[in-house]
């Protein structure tokens, strides 16, 4: 394969992983909002959900109501999920570096697989401690495991790249 088609490869990827980064964090403003859709697609009267997944419908009314009542009485507890939110559009502006620069900006790569690695620990020790359901905590980890998967693809890629000894191409601005 030709550099510049490892290249565009690499950039593809990394294209992907970004929009999913930003979409990740641009769901996690109108959490209150979304939960009330949620919850309203999964109990009405055509949902299946309520009979086949009782546990899931239970969760999402009971994490509703606790996003409700905390809009309502405590709204600043949402800020932290703003912040939240906040550091996915950052840490996603970091992954032009690679974008740009491939070689050069590896470290953002394994910065970002590292990240993906500590979603793990950091579901299975504060899930149990915030009360989260366990299946739930799972769906947490798999954040991680399947966010590291582009990453260590364009991590595979850009060793390539690196091993040919091309100049970088410089990306379009």
């Amino acid at each position: 394969m030709s550099e510049r088609a490892l290249l565009r490869r690499i950039r593809v990827w990394l294209v992907v992983f970004v929009v999913c980064l930003v979409l990740s964090g641009l769901t996690a403003f109108p959490l209150v909002h979304e939960l009330r859709w949620a919850e309203g697609l999964l109990t009405s009267s055509a949902s299946p959900f309520p009979e086949h997944l009782p546990a899931l419908t239970e969760w999402i009314t009971r994490v509703r109501a606790g996003l409700d009542e905390a809009d309502a009485k405590y709204p600043f507890v949402l800020y932290g999920t703003d912040w939240l939110a906040f550091a996915h559009l950052v840490i996603a502006v970091a992954f032009l570096g690679p974008y740009r620069d491939p070689v050069r900006n590896i470290w953002v790569i394994e910065f970002g697989m590292i990240a993906c690695a500590g979603i793990v620990p950091l579901a299975l020790i504060c899930g149990p401690v915030r009360d989260i359901p366990f299946w739930w905590t799972v769906i947490d980890m798999s954040f991680g495991i399947i966010g590291v998967i582009p990453l260590l693809v364009v991590r595979r890629m850009i060793k390539r790249l690196e091993a040919t000894g091309a100049a970088p191409v410089a990306a379009p601005a």
